[in-house]
């Protein structure tokens, strides 16, 4: 489980950012989820949720219901929820769609990116960069975070945010079950960096390209992974 310094920790940063109590429950939980902490076919108990996360019944049960609308848990009558199966046979579908939208807001995200907003994802390349040199996930995973966080900022499209958001998901649960055996840090560090270097530019025609380019990746090694693993 996550621990009450994390759980803290998560709190006074979404307590900054105005949220309410179902939004925090939602984002620790899918968190929990995501990094395999409540691990697939585990059974998440609504009482143990409470004494450990300090949340009432209402806001817990609305986190659930998000959850399961977006395939991250199922509810189960009289049997409680269930963290949701990774589907191995539907990632290249999930692909398909994703590879589109990022498209969408890595295009908007240089077309409309600021001064201060283009100095931040210079930044964030140069943070790539480091990850690739180092060969080091953890850099990796906080810089992707703040990259994907500021992309959908940067991109004003709050109905490309909507649909984004569980395709993420999955993508990370996928990841951190699958991509230190199949998966290769540096190349994907790289064009990482090199789609937020392209909006750093406010080069939409090259953030889109550099977005294709991440997806190709993506594509690739999700086959390898299927092949290895019997889905293909």
């Amino acid at each position: 489980m996550i621990t009450e310094e994390q759980v803290k920790a998560l709190q006074s940063e979404m307590e900054g950012n105005g949220e309410n109590q179902a939004q925090m429950a939602y984002r620790i939980l899918e968190e929990m989820i995501v990094t395999l902490k409540l691990p697939p076919g585990s059974k998440i108990s609504e009482k143990a949720l409470n004494r450990s996360l300090g949340f009432g019944r209402t806001p817990l049960r609305e986190a659930l219901q998000r959850l399961a609308i977006e395939g991250n848990v199922k509810i189960l009558p009289r049997s409680g929820v269930i963290v949701s199966d990774i589907d191995l046979s539907d990632q290249l579908n999930m692909i398909e769609v994703r590879r589109e939208l990022e498209k969408i807001i890595a295009g908007r995200a240089a077309r409309l990116a600021m001064e201060d907003q283009r100095e931040v994802f210079l930044k964030l390349a140069d943070e790539f960069d480091r990850a690739a040199r180092q060969n080091d996930g953890n850099v990796f995973i906080e810089t992707d975070r703040e990259f994907n966080s500021l992309c959908i900022e940067t991109a004003q499209n709050k109905y490309v945010s909507y649909a984004i958001g569980p395709i993420e998901a999955q993508t990370r649960r996928f990841w951190y079950l699958h991509f230190k055996r199949f998966g290769d840090l540096q190349r994907v560090s790289q064009l990482h960096a090199g789609i937020a270097r392209a909006i750093a530019a406010n080069d939409e025609a090259g953030a889109r390209d550099a977005s294709d380019k991440l997806i190709d990746y993506v594509e690739e090694y999700t086959r390898k992974t299927l092949q290895f693993m019997g889905g293909l």
